[in-house]
Parts: C-alpha cells; sequence; structure tokens
C-alpha cells in the first residue's frame, strides 16, 4: 500500500505561535473529519521549545486528495488568515510505502 505524504515546515514571526496554533489545529482537525482521503494530519512543536517553528506531517491516499485539501474551503480559509503569521514555508512531497 502506498500514500501520499506532505511536510510543512512553518518558520514564525516572533511573537505569532499563539495565534497560529490554534488556527493551524482547528485546519488538521477539520482535514481529518471532513476529508476521506485525509489519513492523518499531526502538528507538532519541537522539543525544546521554542515559538518560531511549526512542523506538519500529513498522510492522503492519494496525491489528488491533497490537491483537494488544498482547495477545500477549510483549508483556504486558514492559508488567508495566517498568511501575515509565516516568515517561511518548506514544503515535501513524500510517497509512503509500508513494508510488505
Amino acid at each position: 500500500m502506498t500514500s501520499f505524504a506532505v511536510t510543512v515546515s512553518f518558520r514564525l514571526h516572533h511573537g505569532q505561535r499563539d495565534a497560529f496554533l490554534p488556527l493551524m489545529r482547528d485546519n488538521a482537525l477539520q482535514s481529518r473529519s471532513l476529508e476521506p482521503g485525509c489519513l492523518r494530519f499531526d502538528v507538532l512543536t519541537p522539543e525544546p521549545d521554542d515559538d518560531h517553528t511549526v512542523f506538519l506531517y500529513e498522510v492522503y491516499t492519494t496525491r489528488a486528495n491533497f490537491d483537494a485539501h488544498l482547495a477545500a474551503d477549510h483549508y483556504r480559509s486558514f492559508d488567508v488568515a495566517t498568511r501575515s503569521m509565516v516568515a517561511a514555508k518548506t514544503v515535501g512531497f513524500f510517497v509512503l510505502t509500508d513494508a510488505p
């Protein structure tokens, strides 16, 4: 079985994490509950803690399901609401292959 995985590393502007995280967690929750192709959506913060970094790990059944995520109203609202909070964003795309 293969799935499509996405990682996103956000570098936030100073002092924005407390405003960013609830919006990010809501986006993740809506993705998991509203998108049948979203298998996993984890929001991670570093240890030791810093107030600039948030990391996402997302798994979708297919690339098309991820593309549908990007077109979803909840994602688009999140993107607009948080755009000014983000200093940089690095996105990685992967194929998740389970061992036989």
